[in-house]
Order: structure tokens, then sequence, then C-alpha cells
């Protein structure tokens, strides 16, 4: 098979990690890989002129050695594509002038997947759009003999793509009839395998949680709004920020949540209140009058009223100015939301699905519709590509027609959590949910080593209490400070900057209950607590472990208990995502791009760089997979000594390959508890020497960097979303204890759990289950659903193929 990418319509960072996977996938599935430049315009324009030769500049192979990937190693154009050099004849007389359908090989796309925009660039085609520019299209393709097209942009390249399919047997026909294919070619064309990959800032499309670059935008947009708010906070300013999103308001509402803004307007809500700037200088005035010195209100492009009319920034500054009195300004963030480079989720989330995409083309036949590669949670999934769309369509159709209910059903419920969360943790409530007879006196507490998202999981945690009428209590140092009552109750002002905070504002340790479990149980019951959230790692898993089995002595454990995993490692058993982790994996991205940068401009060096992880590879693992790196070493996994001999054989052959004066730095990822005796200098130390001429070796620790810095924005979303699950759980639990008398009172084990993410979905898991799926002696799950990363990334650094060459294999 053949397989041709493009990219089209507006860029969107994470572009080139889809072309990247979907090139060294389809290479690794035996497939030749060519890229379109320019989106559809490329496939209509094809190739003109004479075409020059590959370049030809890897070493001879002994015979009977699998060339596989040596075959297809490079072909010559990859730095013209990567540099912009496309257009330019340089010394070599290379140009991709007149060439818009090109082979890329493997070392073409190399370092592509920390680079942001698109490299083959990207265009929409008003000539694809008619029937004339297909036909030109589909007559380039059967020129090149490519049967296969992978397509990553909105709605509008998707549906572009689907029609393309769906004409391609009478595009083909005509051409026959034009006399420009041969039956022959018309027979083996005869069906066009196409699928589709969302790239979107907007996160616009139905059916996935989300779309390629999304992440990146909202990154910059809550960088934008980090730096915002100190300036605002030292005026006692308010800001109004307009952002990207003519049909959709995911940005605004995933950037009022993790920016902790006052108001938001986006397309599938609009107020309530008409007119509309009753509403907004309602809440606003309210938190002014408690103390707040900013003020941040976000609204996108698309936003409007009830009655359909446009909400302009401009004049949302005029109405607070004029009615409230704030110093006001406006802050257009325009294209800056696309720029830059990836974060770690838009690398590794475009890495899988083209790895996907590939599987797709290679399974599909004539009769399977054409699939558009989406994301459940932590699923990827394949689902029709024109019901995507049409479920996309149908929100615009809804919004235009005024019918917001129906709107915000077609998002996906991720979405319609996240407004109830941002309404819950923005608005000061003046009246109580619950009757006093129903309050609650609830512990928070902090638990293991600090990680981004605690302190904003705790601020949803407070506000829902203030809304509800219960009283939330921080519980500083954790145990330790519970025995020496450093408690005090939280305020809704209080916890208002902590949305933006890393580390832990509570403070934390490693201490469990079990210090004085008796004591723990008599400041339960001296502070009539009703309920415990306890956010933190597998030490917040196993101090509820102990809690829950205290409950057969102490009575002032029968309340709901409730874990949050918030950890770095991500080790928590049965979830598959932990607060904090993604924070992490940006910090190690971020470090590995400067280190990465100071091994390739030394050539042929090779870094080797310790994570934290404890006896959990996960951040080994998927940061590798995000940062390009060469080989991983995991404590699940560990390291032989015939481990090493293979991959220092790789990392020979894989330098022997690379173009003379051209080798490239390359990463070695290593978590810190990999082996006890293999240590991350030794391994330096044997790359070193073992590499002679050919590489030097140096190595690099990270350390605590990776705990520490302001939390990423899926962090602080997520913490919103699961705190306030935790809460109504926590809730829903007391209300059941409710209905027994006080001194009998006897909590179910169902009452103590963990909130986890499986696949696609959301659950409770009881504590006493967890421990079923625990390694406690190494603290992480059994059956971790990332083990199989590790594979993952040597394959797409070509280890299998090339730890096979010998010394001598080649000539």
């Amino acid at each position: 098979m053949k397989i041709a990418i493009l990219t089209s319509g507006g860029d969107s960072a994470g572009m080139n990690a889809v072309v990247r996977a979907t090139v060294k996938a389809g290479i690794l599935k035996g497939c030749e890989t060519w890229v379109v430049r320019e989106g559809y315009e490329g496939l209509v324009r094809g190739n003109t002129g004479d075409q020059p030769k590959p370049i030809s500049d890897t070493p001879q192979v002994a015979e009977g050695v699998d060339t596989s990937l040596i075959d297809n190693l490079r072909f010559g154009d990859g730095d013209l594509l990567k540099n912009g050099l496309g257009d330019y004849s340089g010394s070599q007389g290379r140009s991709l002038k007149g060439r818009y359908i090109v082979r890329v090989g493997w070392d073409d796309v190399r370092a592509w997947v920390g680079e942001g925009g698109t490299l083959i660039g990207s265009a929409r085609s008003a000539t694809f759009r008619t029937h004339e520019g297909r036909l030109a299209a589909a007559h380039n393709m059967i020129k090149e003999g490519i049967d296969a097209l992978v397509v990553c942009g909105g709605d509008g390249s998707l549906t572009g793509a689907d029609v393309f399919r769906a004409e391609w047997p009478g595009l083909v026909t005509e051409l026959v009839n034009l006399s420009k294919i041969n039956e022959t070619q018309a027979a083996t064309y005869a069906h066009l395998k196409i699928v589709g990959l969302v790239g979107s800032i907007d996160n616009d499309m139905s059916m996935t949680d989300l779309t390629i670059g999304a992440p990146t935008a909202l990154h910059r947009i809550c960088e934008a709004i980090d730096n915002i708010n100190s300036t605002a906070f030292s005026h006692s300013r308010a800001f109004v920020l307009e952002v990207m999103g003519r049909h959709c308001g995911w940005l605004a509402l995933l950037a009022g949540i993790s920016g902790g803004a006052d108001f938001i307007f986006i397309p599938e809500r609009p107020p309530n209140a008409d007119p509309w700037e009753d509403e907004m200088c309602d809440q606003i005035r309210r938190h002014r009058e408690v103390g707040k010195r900013t003020t941040i209100v976000i609204v996108a492009e698309g936003a409007h009223d009830k009655a359909l009319n446009p909400i302009r920034a401009e004049h949302v500054k005029d109405v607070l100015s004029d009615r409230l009195g704030l110093d006001t300004r406006v802050t257009t963030l325009g294209h800056t939301q696309r720029g830059g480079k990836p974060c770690a989720f838009d690398r590794i989330l475009p890495t899988l699905q083209g790895l996907e995409a590939v599987d797709a083309l290679l399974e599909a036949t004539p009769e399977t519709p054409s699939y558009m590669i989406g994301l459940q949670e932590n699923k990827i999934t394949r689902v029709p590509l024109m019901d995507a769309v049409a479920m996309t369509k149908a929100v615009s159709k809804a919004i235009e027609e005024k019918d917001f209910d129906k709107a915000m059903s077609l998002r996906d419920p991720e979405f319609r959590e996240s407004l109830a969360g941002f309404t819950a943790t923005s608005t000061l409530y003046q009246e109580k949910v619950l009757p006093p007879d129903q309050r609650m006196r609830v512990a928070i507490m902090h638990i293991g080593a600090p990680a981004g998202g605690m302190n904003a999981a705790t601020r949803a945690a407070a506000r829902f209490c203030f809304r509800q009428g219960h009283t939330p209590f921080a519980i500083h140092n954790g145990f330790r400070g519970l025995l020496e009552d450093n408690i005090d109750e939280l305020s809704w002002l209080g916890v208002d900057t902590w949305m933006a905070k890393g580390g832990s504002e509570l403070g934390t340790n490693r201490a469990l209950p079990s210090i004085d479990l008796g004591a723990v149980a008599a400041k339960f019951q001296e502070y009539s607590f009703h309920g415990l959230l306890m956010i933190g790692g597998f030490e917040a898993f196993s101090a509820l472990l102990v809690l829950e089995e205290g409950r057969k002595y102490y009575p002032a454990f029968h309340i709901p208990m409730v874990h949050l995993p918030a950890t770095i490692s991500n080790n928590v058993p049965m979830t598959e995502y932990s607060l904090g982790s993604d924070t992490s994996l940006n910090a190690l991205v971020d470090a590995c791009d400067a280190i990465k940068q100071s091994a390739s401009a030394s050539r042929n060096r090779v870094f080797v760089v310790e994570t934290q992880g404890g006896k959990c590879g996960y951040i080994a693992a998927m940061g590798a997979l995000a940062a390009g790196a060469s080989l991983i070493y995991t404590p699940e996994h560990g390291i032989t000594l015939d481990t090493l001999r293979r991959d220092v054989r790789y990392m020979k052959a894989r330098y022997n390959l690379d173009s003379k004066g051209k080798s490239e730095g390359r990463l070695v990822i290593k978590n810190e508890a990999a082996s006890n005796v293999y240590t991350t200098d030794v391994i330096t130390k044997i790359l070193k020497e073992e590499g002679g001429d050919l590489f030097d070796s140096r190595s690099a620790s990270l350390g605590h960097t990776l705990q520490g810095g302001i939390p990423s924005p899926m962090d602080r979303a997520r913490a919103v979303r699961l705190s306030l699950k935790c809460m109504s759980f926590i809730e829903k639990e007391h209300q059941k204890l409710l209905g027994q008398h006080p001194k009998t009172r006897h909590a179910s084990p169902d009452s103590a759990a963990v909130i986890v993410i499986q696949s696609s979905s959301l659950k409770w898991v009881p504590v006493q289950e967890m421990v079923q799926h625990a390694d406690m002696k190494n603290r992480r799950g059994l059956t971790p659903w990332w083990i199989g990363i590790k594979n993952l990334v040597e394959e797409l650094a070509g280890r299998p193929q090339l730890v096979k060459l010998h010394e001598g294999d080649l000539l």
C-alpha cells in the first residue's frame, strides 16, 4: 500500500507529530509513505516536470540482512520540508518546486514531533471543492500509485475527504473515458481508502473528547491569563480576553476553569438574563464586594446572547467600566493560540492516533466507512467520519435555531460537566443549596509528594462546600498536622488564587494515620468531621485503606472518605490518570527539548536523562514517547546486561546510518529506579566507552524539577472535574448515613473509595477492591495500561530492526 498524508485547513500544534507517526508506522507495516504539500491544493496540483532522483547515502548492507527500514531511511527532501527550503534551489540543485506529492522516509520526518504548525503546509483549497479539482486530485494520486489517504484537519477538511472517497469510483471511470489512465490502472485503484484525524484548536468536533492542537492552544491562553493576573492584581483591574472559538466554546470554557475566570461567554450557552449585562455585573459585583482585586472575563469569538446578537470584548469592557467603575483592558490573543511548540499531550495523542490511522487503512475494505480517529477519556477510538461531522454540524444548526439545550446535549458529557463545574466554582452564591440539617463539616488533606493540580482540586472542593452550605476544613501537613491541630476553615476568597499555584498550599508529607490511629480518630471526633477528601498518591491510597480498616474499632471513621489520585508517578492502581502527571510530563518534555538541542548541536551525543517516578515507569515511558527518545528503561521491564549489549549494538547501527556530518543528538530516558546496579552513571559510561568515534555520552538528572512549576491546564481542569465529583460522592454517602441512628451509624465499605479513570469512563472503586489490583511492595498497579509504550517508543526509533545489525553487516 502507498499511503499519503496531508494537513488541511487551519494549522494546529501536533500536526507534525501525526505526519511523523503515520510515516513511521507505514514503513514499519511495509507501506510506501508520501506527504502532500499545501493540503488538498497539493493534491490538485500534483507533480510536474522532472523528478529528482532519491538521495542514496546509506551504507551497503551484507546479503541476507533485513533492509526494510534501511531501504526507506530517507529520500532527500526531509531537510527541505523542515527548514522551509521547499521552493529554493540549493547547492545540490534539489527543490520541491512543481512537486506537491513527495515521497518521504524514516529520517525525513525525524525530530518533527516537537515542531509547531505543519511543516508540509496547509491551505484552504477552493479548487478541490469543484468536481474538476477532485478529478485532477484523483489523477495525480493514481499517477503516483497512491491508494490510501490520511487527512488531518477540521470538519470541513474531513467532509471533503469523505466526498472524495464517495466520488472516487466515478472519478476513476471519468479518467478512463478521458484516456488519462488505462483499464489496468482503473482496476488497481478502483477503491480509495481514507481515514481522518481532527486537527483543530477549537476542539469543535463531536464524538471525540479532544482534537489535535486544542490542548496546546489552551496552554497558550492559560499562560496569558496567568501573566495578566499579576498585573491585574497590582492595579485591581479587570481584563476581558477574547479567545478563538467561532462555533465552539471549549477554549473559553476550559480557560475559564483553568484560569479562575469570573465570567465566560460561549456560543452553546449564552447568559440566561436579558439583558445579559445584568447577570455579569451582579456576579462580578459580589466578587468585588468580598475583596477580590482581579476580574477576568473570557469571550469566545463566536459568543452571542440568546437572540444571537454578537457579544464583543470591547462592549464587555465598556459595561464593566461604565456600570462597575472598573479599570478595564481588552486583550485579544489571536493567532498566538495556534503558535508555538506542542505540549506533551499534543505529541502523545497525535502519535497514537497516527498509528491507529495506519491500522485503520490496512484493515479497510470497500464496504467499511471512512473512519475518524478520536479519543474518549483515555482510549483511542474509531468512529464513522460522517457521523462525527453530522453531529458537529448539528451543534451549529441548534445554535442557529436558538435551541441551546440541544446544542449542549450534542456536546460530549465532559463539556457539560465542565460548564457546571465552572458555574459551581466561579459563582459566589448568596443562598445555600442545602438546609442546615444536611450540611457537613468536610476535611481536606494533601498526602504524599506534591503534584500539580492539588491546589486546584482543593479550591474546587471548597467552592462546592460554600455553594451547598458545607464547611470546608484545611488540614495542614497531613496526619501530623491533624494531630497538632494544624487545622483552619477555608474561605471563598482565600482559595481564589490557588488554581495556578503549583506544589501544595496545605503542606504535605508521607505520614500515614497508623502513626497513631486512635489519636487520629479522636481528632475526627473532636472536629465532628462528616467527610474526608484526601488528595495524593499511593500514600493517600494506603491511608484510606488504614482508615477503612480502622472502622472496626473507631466509630469516627464511619464517614464518607474519598481519595483523589494526585501524583506525578501516576502509580495509583486501577486509574489511568493522576493529577500532576500531565504537569510533570510537560516539565520533562521542556527539559528534553533543551537537552536534545544541546545533543544535536554536538551532532553525535547521546544524553541519558533520569526521571523521577519511584518504582513506576509511567513518566519515563510517556515522556520518552512525547520527546522522541531512542531508548527507555523502566522498573517494570528492568535492565539486564543482555539488554545493554543489544542497545549498544542498536545505537552503533543508528549512528552508522546517519548522513555524514548530520548525526542527530539522541535521548535515552531512564527511570530513577529502573535498576540498582545499572545506574544512570553506569549506563552513560558504557555508552561513552562503546560509542568510540561514533558518539559521545552525557547524563542529566531532572530530579525534583518534575514536581514543581505551574500546573498544566489539563491538570487544573481535571482537578476541578474530579474534585467536584468527589464532593458529590461524599454528599451522597452522607445522605445515606443521615437515615441511620446517630449512635449506630455504619458506613458501607463502598463509602471509602477512590475515583479512577478507566479507558473511556470514570468509576468509583472501593479501597478494599483496589488492594487486589495493587503491587503493595513496589507501590504501583499490577497491570499498568501504558506498559506497551516502551515497545512503541523503541519501534518508532527503529530499534527492533536495527538491533539485528551486527558489526560487518554495514559495508
